[in-house]
């Protein structure tokens, strides 16, 4: 019995050590593996060294300066050419100045013609033409001069008065779309000068080809944009110009509209007045 405890004490310090140099062996190849990575990723470059020198030239470039609205447009009018673009800003120098003089003149011809009528009418019920004539003379507008005229026919029948408004309505609607026509000139000119602009541009730039014996990204596209700078233009002047037109056409159908009624309200005063 003692003899077996002996040798099963044997067998168990055995198995013990044997377990001991086990463990102690996994964790000695444990520690191996750990170092051994660190070793590797000591070996391997570091990939944020290449990019280095980029950001230095990216840091070294000087910033591009943006051209302001005006820089743009000058550089692009020096480079259409200053023939055509100078013909071409001529126009819309002389189209504003003649849509600005018709919409002064307009805006002075405009009247307060509620005001009249009831002056005309008060001066009319006591009798007083006279007073109604220079109301109608210290008032401005082609209303006004047409109830002058109206006036001063009153005692030749309503029938002349009604033939003379009607006459001198139409002188003062020729007065008032006076200079129309050369707006709508001006408006017509300018694309047509950007177009010939452009024909001319082109023709330039097919002799530069042909005298150079080769086609040219560069050079062919370089005529072209040269030469469509004139059309854009001319575009731009007709488009401004239609802009001011339309607003004259539309402030003189106003004005027209305003005449009419205000001239057979005052044929209703008349006739209301002669009684």
């Amino acid at each position: 019995m003692t003899n077996h405890n002996q040798i099963m004490k044997k067998l168990f310090a055995l198995i013990t050590f044997a377990a001991v140099l086990n463990f102690g062996h996994q964790h000695v190849a444990f520690a191996q593996d750990g170092t051994s990575e660190p070793a590797t990723e000591q070996v391997e470059p570091a990939p944020a060294a290449t990019p280095a020198p980029a950001a230095k030239s990216t840091l070294s470039e000087e910033p591009e300066v943006e051209q302001s609205f005006h820089q743009t447009l000058k550089t692009k009018f020096i480079e259409g050419g200053a023939g055509f673009m100078a013909v071409v800003l001529l126009v819309l120098i002389l189209g504003l100045a003649l849509a600005i003089e018709r919409i002064i003149y307009l805006s002075m011809a405009t009247t307060n013609t509620d005001k009249l009528l009831k002056g005309i009418e008060s001066n009319l019920s006591s009798g007083n033409v006279e007073g109604a004539k220079e109301l109608c003379r210290n008032t401005r507008g082609p209303i006004a001069s047409i109830f002058y005229q109206g006036l001063s026919r009153k005692n030749e029948g309503l029938d002349i008065v009604e033939k003379s408004i009607v006459s001198y309505g139409s002188v003062q609607m020729g007065l008032m779309e006076k200079g129309l026509s050369w707006i709508s000139l001006c408006i017509a000119l300018a694309p047509m000068l950007g177009f010939m602009g452009t024909v001319i541009g082109m023709i330039d730039a097919f002799d530069a080809i042909e005298a150079a014996g080769d086609i040219s990204p560069s050079l062919v596209a370089g005529g072209i944009k040269v030469a469509l700078l004139t059309t854009v233009f001319g575009l731009i002047v007709a488009m401004i110009l239609q802009v001011f037109y339309n607003y004259i056409l539309a402030k003189v159908d106003s004005l027209v509209n305003d005449m009419e009624d205000s001239s057979i309200t005052f044929i209703d005063i008349l006739v209301k007045t002669s009684k």
